[in-house]
């Protein structure tokens, strides 16, 4: 190439001023690329363990468990009370089976002495049948020429009906076990004999929710003046669109509610957050933390998953050890707290001084985890990762994150709610959620009358039954 064919010196600065745009360029798009690799592969990580992902969304290979090995084996403890099915002193009816000739020289054995007795016992189900009662209501006839006929018993009012206790067995296998209508009626036919409608099933379960009016008032006001309470919600299908089911409880209490939408104005219609006072268990969602006149406390079960999928998402060269300490730490004062209390029921608290050597280790792996997660720079708005949003709320909200070590009366986690809020999708998988906000209401208000019978150990059908004999709702005394 002749010297005249050279690219001057100015054609050459503008192709390096090019080609380090186009770097520049690359560089700003490796980077973003590196970043939402980095988000996907986190998404395809996420499971029931390190998310809020349900369990039925892992598939058959499941992740592993949270818990550690509690070093027994299956089955009961060694030493521990035995499961037998255990005799009874007074069987219904008693056979004897006599034997007929000796073994050893073939005699008859009809007037020999019986020297022992071996019991077997077999406990079956006799065949289930109802039983029909008859009422003869008389009409007399008086000397004047006036007929007067008897007063029939309440609730029998027609020539043929069905007695509480069939209904109360309908309406609890619906509400309590979960029974599409049209299968209970098959169980019904199938166990009973009993040819029921899915009419007549939908009617006796609308008579039990009116019934349970009263109940529910009581604990909504129970509710309302309790020290600790749980909040959760979730969403469900109503009439084809979504809905949010919400839940309040205890360990003796639960009241749900449905509502279109699903913060403030639901809270305002369930009635329980506006009025109380107490400590408020839950996931952090912000709507909670409207209500000032509450104090809160956050689920660690939700840190202790978001932690591990700091751990199990942190890339070559990116040591989250703190994630994992931290984690440990939680654990950790809470197994005290539970030993704590199996050594000694009356204990309460920590000392002050353990209770500062706790938090100085979580400011500790705090303030290393800031290190490598720097709180945003006042004024920007700049997106940031999810490990360091969790920073930010480990950090600026740790006395919500720790309040169960500083109030031994707070649960670690709100997994009492989370139990309840799982039986609305239990029965949504079951029935594919509700036609109707009438049927969803019925069924939310049954769910909270039985679950409330259940932890303060009533008999499930007798409080149903209540519904149906003239007895009324059970209401439940405060605890």
């Amino acid at each position: 190439m002749s010297e005249s064919e050279l690219p001057s010196y100015a054609k050459l600065a503008s192709l390096v001023g090019e080609l380090r745009a186009e770097l520049s360029a690359a560089r700003v798009e490796i980077a973003e690329l590196r970043a939402e690799n980095a988000e996907l592969r986190r998404q395809l990580g996420m499971n029931s363990k390190n998310s809020s992902k349900p369990p039925s969304s892992d598939g058959f290979v499941k992740p592993k468990s949270l818990r550690k090995p509690s070093g027994r084996g299956p089955g009961k403890p060694t030493g521990g009370p035995g499961g037998t099915l255990p005799q009874v002193e007074n069987p219904d009816r008693t056979l004897v089976h006599v034997p007929l000739a000796c073994t050893g020289c073939a005699s008859e054995l009809a007037d020999a002495e019986v020297v022992s007795v071996e019991r077997r016992q077999v406990f079956n189900l006799p065949e289930i049948r109802p039983r029909v009662t008859e009422h003869h209501v008389e009409h007399r006839r008086c000397a004047c020429g006036t007929t007067t006929a008897a007063t029939a018993p309440d609730g029998v009012s027609a020539p043929t009906q069905y007695g509480p206790g069939v209904r109360a067995l309908a309406v609890y296998l619906i509400n309590r076990q979960h029974l599409p209508y049209a299968r209970c009626a098959e169980l019904l036919a199938d166990c009973l004999g009993l040819q029921v409608a899915t009419a007549s099933l939908l009617t006796w379960n609308e008579q039990a929710a009116m019934a349970v009016a009263a109940h529910t008032e009581t604990v909504r006001a129970q509710l309302t003046g309790c020290e600790v309470v749980g909040f959760d919600e979730t969403g469900t299908r109503v009439a084809g669109r979504t809905c949010w089911v919400h839940t309040a409880c205890t360990r003796s209490l639960t009241l749900y509610s449905v509502h279109a939408k699903r913060g403030v104005d639901a809270f305002t219609a369930m009635g329980v957050l506006p009025h109380f006072t107490g400590i408020a268990v839950h996931d952090g969602w912000k709507p909670y933390k409207t209500y000032t006149g509450a104090a809160h406390a956050l689920c660690n079960a939700h840190h202790l998953r978001e932690l591990a999928s700091v751990v199990e998402n942190a890339g070559p060269g990116a040591p989250q050890e703190w994630a994992s300490q931290l984690a440990e730490l939680l654990v950790e004062i809470w197994d005290t707290i539970k030993g704590a209390r199996a050594e000694h029921a009356w204990a309460d608290g920590f000392g002050l001084d353990e209770l500062e050597r706790y938090a100085a280790r979580y400011d500790t792996l705090i303030a290393t985890g800031r290190q490598l997660h720097p709180p945003r720079a006042p004024g920007t708005r700049t997106k940031r990762s999810k490990t360091a949003n969790l920073l930010d709320r480990l950090d600026t909200e740790r006395d919500q994150v720790l309040r169960f070590a500083f109030d031994w009366r707070v649960p670690f986690d709100n997994n009492r709610s989370e139990q309840a809020i799982r039986m609305v999708k239990v029965q949504q998988k079951i029935s594919n959620g509700w036609r109707t906000i009438q049927g969803a209401e019925r069924f939310l208000a049954m769910r909270g009358y039985l679950s409330t019978a259940a932890k303060q150990g009533k008999n499930l059908l007798d409080v149903t039954r209540r519904l149906f004999d003239g007895r009324g709702a059970w209401i439940p005394t405060p605890t």
